[in-house]
């Protein structure tokens, strides 16, 4: 059971109204970064947890991110103050208030539904979906999307500091940014507090491919680091020693009974292609100025893409 405190868990303090602010601040609403998705990815992570102590930490983080949630709205609605009342009131002159609308960046769809309220969209305008949440139900995969969901979240909110004066607006974000930092700690502790925490799941890796580094973007720019070197690596430079890796012809087979079998050669018999064929195609009956060697005789083209326009413009007089 959940109780509402009418106070925020931070003071929302707004200089003045900046509905184009309030716009970008959006995406902490209702974004795949933003408070609402956390809150609903801790929640459902908690209600099917095991074991108590991450249960208890789950539901900690999933009710302060609705309480994070509310922070952000209000933030939002206070910025779109002005808009709000203009909407509902209409004392502004039609262009005025047009102006006011287009400057906000919203929709006019978001603008005449929500007025100035937020919405669970994001900051571009993009419905919330359940999409965001990316459980699996495994506590060392989901605990490590976690982290990385709240190093995203303290980034966006890093960017909304950095493009706001207003310091009642900064000093709410800021907040806001820290809490993540918070979580991130207590994530990692649940994660490392699983003794095998690494792999994830149950199932061991094949060994000889466990420490397998296959070197498979060379050239200009190749860089060993212990990502890729050193003991715990068996680093491979050279691809035809691991294609296939498993020793094997590398194509794909499978076995089939003596009636699909059957079918499978009329379809393969119907639909071959006939190499020694040269048939005139709708690109050799077509041809025109710059599309290469055809049937109809070699019709050209640019030396370059700067040259194009020309070439195009010189075909057109012909």
């Amino acid at each position: 059971m959940f109780m509402h405190n009418k106070r925020l868990q931070y003071t929302v303090r707004v200089s003045e109204p900046n509905p184009q602010l309030a716009r970008m601040i959006m995406e902490q609403f209702g974004g795949a970064d933003g408070e609402l998705a956390a809150a609903m990815r801790y929640f459902t992570q908690g209600l099917g947890e095991d074991d108590p102590g991450r249960k208890d930490m789950l539901l900690d983080i999933a009710t302060e991110e609705l309480s994070h949630l509310e922070v952000v709205g209000s933030i939002v609605t206070m910025l779109n103050k002005g808009l709000k009342a203009q909407l509902a009131e209409g004392q502004m002159k039609e262009a005025e208030l047009y102006q006011m609308i287009g400057s906000s960046g919203t929709s006019a769809k978001e603008s005449i539904l929500f007025g100035g309220a937020p919405a669970l969209c994001d900051s571009a305008g993009v419905p919330w979906t359940a999409a965001y949440v990316d459980s699996r139900g495994e506590p060392t995969v989901d605990l490590r999307s976690n982290i990385a969901a709240e190093a995203r979240a303290k980034i966006v909110y890093e960017r909304l500091i950095n493009i706001t004066d207003d310091p009642g607006v900064k000093d709410a974000l800021g907040f806001l940014m820290t809490r993540e930092i918070a979580h991130q700690k207590s994530f990692e502790k649940a994660l490392y507090a699983i003794e095998n925490n690494f792999p994830t799941g149950k199932l061991p890796g094949v060994e000889r491919y466990a420490s397998m580094y296959v070197n498979t973007s060379q050239g200009e720019g190749d860089v060993e680091g212990p990502w890729n070197s050193g003991a715990e690596w068996d680093r491979v430079d050279d691809l035809e020693q691991v294609m296939p890796a498993d020793g094997g012809d590398g194509l794909a087979t499978v076995k089939l009974d003596a009636k699909d079998k059957k079918v499978a050669a009329k379809m393969a018999e119907r639909t071959m292609s006939d190499p020694a064929s040269d048939p005139t195609t709708g690109a050799d009956l077509g041809a025109g100025p710059g599309a290469g060697r055809t049937k109809s005789g070699d019709m050209g083209g640019a030396a370059n893409i700067q040259e194009a326009p020309a070439v195009a413009e010189a075909a057109a007089r012909k």
